[in-house]
């Protein structure tokens, strides 16, 4: 494995060693070349101008041209001051940027918030912001109503959600009683504290057919102090994938999703939650159904018990989970114990990962499929995806007659290059990440040089995560090529320098060159099989990275990977390697630590495991990890790795 990261080894013959019951195998292949690197352009302004409207807050932040920084505290809180550095920010976002079910993200400053300086495709699909067709700019709810051509839509579907969260809207929602509206004085004296605030999401969501323009109001969990267990069991990716692959090689096996709607909104809370909104946030409609002006504090402030299971209350998950749990259980359907998310039923032919309130099932005969929609249905409101064309964000084509299925994300890089506002290449890039130029007839290698270019400023260290958090889920989801340029973004994100910035603009140029990736899935005997390579010194601090490609091969046929992988790895190995050796050792160890949870899996899904084979490419670990070589000193190396 290069600089770039892992390639695909050969598929030649390598050498094979006796095991043991507790090792696994581990076989030797060759090395592979090294990868030339092209040159890129540089990156436009991608930061618009300032389109700062009045509503200001007070703990806006001030800034001048010269891109200093002023704390709001007295010094900079005079008129004089005041006049000479006012430039004051629309607070869209005020609050904590949250996650759609439990997790909370740090605080953005309203000047950043103003100036649409915030990560963009988090923003999309966690936050809540709507991207324009015409112009790319991201667009919140208080925007969104603030323009003609959106107004209408997203009004409605506000005044929907509230609806539904509340007690309806005659003619067009149903009500569930998940909170109701209330005077502040009517919250207790003792949960006056814990009254925290609301943020409104809206997302355009395809794959929800019924509902495409989803406005959802998320609690700010982050403010909220739960004290019993919050922690929910959902199933990983790696988790899916296996499933996916157990569905292809069962004769008569199929695929279908399932979405419950509301999920989190019918669970009874074991205590009341307090909630805070802006009164100038609500549509005429709602104000007047519910007679709010009334409710209303001085400084029009709505007040809202919640009674029930809410998005973005840190309890809601695994109290909903812990009730479908239940309702479950009594049909037979049981989650594992040791793969977070798998459901398995005690003898019919159907199993499911369930990824919050989104199910992919792998089922047989239809009357099985059944006997779990009409449970389903029985408590809750779902749509079904009969065919299974979608799931968790990625797309499936599945040919049940050749036995694969195709698994792609399409348009996701392109929506991602416009939101970045990359502009078109006039010449093609084919790699991701600079590669180390070899130096023939050195003997001996010494370790990666420190940067010393400058620092970035924030702005553009805020563009470098952006980057990092927005191509990460389809990089290991779809395209394993650019895991290790993500790698390596960040690694260095938290004090990025210009280097980084050379390094993100050229992963930019590569995503914008390739086609879309597409990842087959071919019927196996379901063996774990495992390439593992490392490069050594490859990284700054003198670090190495492991390289790890897991993939579900025939029993006779474990040495050429013709299927696709169900995992890549592409990390830095923490610890310092003493030699190449050495960090080929790590790797081993790093993708045999990963393979023992894969193993539980696949085991649980039917597919007994045999003796996994891992290949590598270096004599010396090949010999170490069989017991056929015994170092004089290997105390470093069992104190590292054992």
């Amino acid at each position: 494995m290069s600089g770039t990261g892992m390639e695909k080894p050969p598929a030649e013959q390598a050498p094979r060693v006796e095991e043991t019951e507790q090792a696994p195998r581990v076989e030797k292949r060759a090395a592979t070349p090294r990868v030339p690197s092209t040159t890129n352009k540089e990156l436009p302004n991608l930061i618009p101008a300032d389109d700062s409207d009045d509503e200001t807050s007070d703990d806006e932040s001030i800034k001048e041209d010269n891109e200093e920084y002023y704390e709001p505290t007295p010094k900079y809180n005079t008129r004089a001051q005041v006049a000479k550095h006012k430039v004051f920010h629309s607070n869209v976002t005020r609050e904590a940027i949250l996650s759609a079910v439990e997790m909370s993200f740090e605080r953005l400053s309203p000047a950043k918030l103003a100036q649409r300086r915030f990560p963009l495709q988090i923003f999309c699909e966690i936050a809540g912001a709507v991207m324009d067709d015409e112009t790319g700019e991201l667009l919140e709810y208080r925007q969104l109503m603030k323009n003609h051509k959106y107004k209408r839509t997203w009004g409605t579907a506000f005044g929907n959600e509230i609806g539904q969260l509340a007690q309806g809207i005659p003619g067009r929602v149903e009500g569930t009683n998940t909170f109701f509206f209330i005077k502040q004085d009517e919250i207790p004296t003792n949960r006056q504290k814990d009254v925290t605030y609301a943020r409104i999401c809206c997302n355009v969501r395809p794959e929800k057919v019924n509902e495409p323009n989803r406005c959802r109001i998320t609690v700010g969990g982050d403010r909220i102090n739960y004290p019993y267990e919050v922690a929910t069991p959902t199933a990983d990716l790696i988790t899916v994938k296996l499933l996916l692959n157990s569905v292809i090689i069962m004769e008569g096996a199929r695929f279908c999703s399932v979405d419950i709607k509301n999920f989190y909104l019918c669970t009874p809370l074991k205590r009341f939650e307090y909630v805070r909104m802006h009164l100038a946030d609500f549509p005429e409609d709602v104000i007047e159904h519910y007679g709010l002006k009334a409710k209303a504090n001085k400084d029009g402030m709505i007040f809202v018990e919640i009674r029930r299971g809410m998005y973005g209350l840190p309890q809601a998950g695994l109290l909903a989970q812990e009730l479908l749990e239940q309702r479950l259980n009594k049909h037979g359907y049981f989650q594992s114990t040791r793969t977070p998310g798998l459901w398995t039923h005690k003898w019919r032919p159907v199993q499911f990962t369930l990824v919050v309130d989104y199910f992919g099932i792998k089922y047989v005969g239809k009357e099985n499929l059944q006997h779990l929609t009409a449970i389903l249905r029985e408590h809750y409101e779902i749509s079904i995806d009969s065919k299974g064309k979608r799931y968790v964000g990625i797309h499936f084509d599945w040919d049940y007659k050749n036995r694969e299925v195709h698994l792609l994300m399409p348009d996701y890089v392109k929506k991602a290059l416009k939101q970045f506002q990359h502009q078109p290449l006039t010449k093609p890039q084919n790699q991701p990440h600079p590669h180390i130029p070899p130096k023939y007839g050195a003997r001996v290698q010494y370790a990666e040089p420190e940067d010393t270019t400058p620092k970035l400023n924030k702005d553009k260290k805020r563009f470098i995560q952006e980057v990092t958090g927005t191509f990460l889920f389809y990089a290991r989801a779809i395209d394993s090529t650019m895991l290790t340029a993500l790698s390596a973004l960040a690694s260095e994100q938290a004090n990025p320098t210009e280097a980084t910035m050379t390094k993100c603009k050229q992963f930019l140029d590569y995503a914008a060159t390739q086609e879309e990736a597409v990842v087959t899935y071919k019927a196996s005997d379901m063996k774990l099989a495992i390439h593992s390579d490392a490069s050594y010194l490859c990284k700054p601090k003198a670090r190495s990275r492991a390289g790890g490609h897991f993939f579900l091969t025939k029993k006779h046929n474990d040495t050429d990977p013709d299927n696709g992988a169900v995992l890549n790895v592409a990390q830095v190995i923490k610890s310092v390697m003493s030699s190449a050796a050495e960090a080929e050792l790590g790797a081993l160890f790093i993708n045999a630590k990963l393979a023992v949870p894969m193993r539980h899996t696949l085991e649980e899904l039917g597919h007994p495991q045999g003796r996994t084979p891992i290949q590598t490419d270096n004599s010396t670990a090949h010999g170490v990890i069989n017991g056929k070589i015994q170092p004089k000193q290997t105390k470093a190396m069992d104190m590292r790795f054992y």
